[in-house]
């Protein structure tokens, strides 16, 4: 190999030079760029360099370096400018490309030679140039497959593990424009297109390749997203144009029996950002030990669910999940990898446990304490309106559950349970009732004034109980694989504070927000939650409003295909300003749960982060004055917007993203 990778840019070149060929000179000769003259743009670095406690992973060993870009210009290697690291402190106010994110064909390198040439032989060959997911089904990308394609739309929403192994299906296809489905989610279509999924992605294994990606976005202004699952209801993992880093494959996992950080010993695991929920926790269950995560087997723990604060069946006892990290390893948007922790970097360690995703950096792992088993019981029941059960009877049952939502959530317990009447009854499932650290017998005891109360309404309500030794084993036999892939439905949130049931007449306001999106013909996915643990949180950047909360209520507006797009519009928007308006209107003090939130959340800024906000944007414009990164409803992302919308006021991921006010 000439080119073994190591150097700090000081090469200048023109813009009317990036299209030229690409070469490199040794020994006075110029040579073709290609595998054999140009290695990986890497070098090896200590794995004890962290400034964490924990080591780091083999891949996060290998860096891109000021030493790795100086040889490669010594070595007159064609546009390594393209990948230099920057400055925040001396950046510009605005790109020089101008006001718009660049889409594929507006700049002379994107796409093109250096792309998909020099950046992919930088990556060491792990470039993907995107094919939707269900391209298989069309012809567009040469690629047609009816035994793949039936494979894909048979499995297309009920099976998330072939979307999170995608390096670009996302769960929000409404937001990305349904470009390119099968035909049971889109009877009409009659190709498959590129839409806002990105150009091309990179399969993430090391920290130089995220480094690299970084640097190319930053200076070409491109538009960059990150994927690790796609679960997101915000649609933050795709984008007209983009660069997609695929973190899905950052997989490692390192158990330490005796850890120290900070505060805090004891034990810990270090985690890489690719690392699914039933991989974590099967590993901490191997070592008789939980971990604070997601509901949903295939949600990426320590990717944007954690970033986003991430609620949890143990956030009643031991809080959110960002609760739980001791130490983030990333890359920030000047290209460089740095540690966050209590005592490295603590201000964007603050922010990123609850700041949000594809907002300050692209974390390669993080460190998360771990507790001991602990054994649970859970009670699942259905209620529908009927001959036996009429709508009144109904409505009484579900108040009288609320009525003690306060005492369920300080004994630990967690429930989720939904609510609708779409098909003609009203349905109430318990999905369940979870009672960690608790007996069949404790949670009986805990329940009964409920079912006294249910008796007394005249209804034959019977609880099935199941105990459980362990945690792990309650999660898997308790939630099923999550639901994927709709353009059929939005959604809203709400986080419905204490001080609600401690007023009778606030909490008969709270009730009947909650009852008007059912009898309106919405549904109510809810939680019986609370994230303010007896023994404390630490100060980080999660929603204040999810400290006083006992009520995290998602509500759904949902509509079928052969609806006009005039009556969806008004249907989707009636999940905004009506029903949204609502359970505002009967919390004013509290917010929402950014990660399972409203796609135009009104003012976002306060409704997801209250009083922290300020902090928050005050760092992004520090650490990002580029905006390298950038997703809907993110900390700055105010200053931004798409050039399309979807029923008139939902921004277009499939369009343009310009500075508020500059598009072109």
């Amino acid at each position: 190999m000439y080119v073994d990778a190591l150097l700090g840019v000081s090469l200048v070149l023109t813009f009317s030079q990036l299209g030229s060929a690409q070469t490199l000179v040794v020994d006075g000769q110029v040579l073709n760029a290609n595998e054999s003259t140009v290695a990986p743009a890497f070098v090896v670095i200590d794995a004890a360099s962290s400034n964490a406690t924990a080591d780091l992973f083999p891949g996060e060993t290998h860096q891109l370096t000021d030493a790795v870009l100086a040889n490669l210009t010594d070595l007159g290697l064609t546009n390594i400018i393209l990948f230099g690291f920057a400055d925040p402190a001396t950046a510009r106010n605005e790109s020089i490309i101008g006001p718009c994110k660049t889409l594929p064909g507006e700049f002379v390198v994107f796409p093109g030679q250096i792309t998909n040439r020099v950046f992919d032989l930088l990556l060491g060959g792990s470039l993907i140039q995107t094919k939707p997911f269900a391209s298989p089904c069309y012809s567009d990308y040469g690629n047609q497959d009816a035994a793949r394609c039936n494979e894909i739309t048979s499995h297309w929403s009920d099976d998330s593990y072939i979307h999170t192994n995608d390096p670009t299906s996302i769960n929000a296809i409404l937001f990305e424009g349904t470009s390119c489905v099968p035909h049971t989610v889109n009877p009409w279509a009659l190709n498959c297109t590129i839409g806002a999924y990105p150009t091309m992605s990179v399969n993430v294994t090391t920290v130089s390749q995220i480094q690299l990606a970084i640097n190319m976005a930053r200076t070409q202004n491109l538009r960059l997203v990150i994927k690790n699952t796609g679960h997101d209801y915000s649609a933050k993992s795709t984008g007209a144009g983009a660069v997609s880093l695929w973190t899905h494959n950052l997989k490692d996992i390192k158990y330490y029996a005796n850890y120290e950080e900070g505060s805090y010993k004891g034990p810990a695991f270090k985690m890489g950002a690719g690392v699914q929920m039933f991989e974590a926790y099967e590993a901490a269950h191997k070592q008789n030990l939980t971990i604070v995560g997601a509901e949903g087997k295939t949600v990426g723990l320590t990717g944007g669910y954690i970033l986003g604060g991430g609620h949890s069946p143990l956030s009643s006892i031991y809080g959110m999940a960002a609760d739980q990290v001791l130490s983030m390893e990333l890359v920030t948007a000047d290209g460089r990898f740095a540690t966050a922790s209590e005592t490295s970097n603590p201000d964007l360690f603050w922010a990123l446990r609850g700041g949000g995703g594809s907002t300050y950096g692209v974390v390669t792992s993080m460190v998360i304490k771990a507790f001991p088993e602990i054994p649970v019981t859970t009670m699942s029941f259905s209620l529908s309106s009927g001959d036996q059960v009429t709508v009144d009877q109904f409505w009484q049952a579900v108040r009288a559950y609320f009525e003690d939502f306060v005492k369920y959530t300080d004994a630990g317990n967690y429930a989720h349970f939904n609510l609708n009447a779409t098909s003609g009854s009203y349905v109430w499932d318990m999905a369940p009732w979870f009672a960690p650290n608790m007996s069949v017998t404790e949670l009986q005891a805990l329940a009964d004034p409920f079912f006294k109360s249910i008796e007394g309404i005249g209804i034959d309500l019977q609880p099935v109980y199941q105990e459980y030794s362990n945690f792990y084993d309650a999660w898997d036999k308790s939630f099923p694989l999550e639901s994927w892939g709709t353009n059929l439905a939005r959604y809203g949130s709400r986080l419905f504070p204490r001080e609600n049931w401690e007023d009778p007449t606030k909490l008969s306001s709270t009730f009947d927000a909650i009852r008007y999106v059912v009898d309106g013909g919405g549904i109510v996915s809810a939680y019986n939650v609370a994230a303010a643990p007896k023994s404390g949180y630490p100060d980080n950047a999660v929603n204040p409003a999810w400290r006083t909360a006992v009520l995290h209520a998602i509500d759904i507006a949902a509509w079928t295909q052969d609806m006009y797009t005039e009556l969806i519009t008004i249907w989707s928007n009636v999940l905004t300003s009506d029903w949204g308006a609502r359970w505002r209107s009967v919390s004013p003090t509290s917010g929402a749960y950014l990660s399972e939130s409203d796609y135009i959340e009104p003012d976002f800024q306060r409704s997801f982060w209250g009083d922290k906000y300020d902090r928050l944007y005050q760092l992004k414009k520090k650490l990002d004055p580029w905006d390298v990164f950038y997703a809907q409803n993110a900390v700055g992302s105010e200053h931004w917007e798409m050039s399309d919308f979807i029923f008139g006021n939902l921004p277009s991921q499939n369009s343009r993203l310009c500075l508020k006010g500059r598009g072109v």
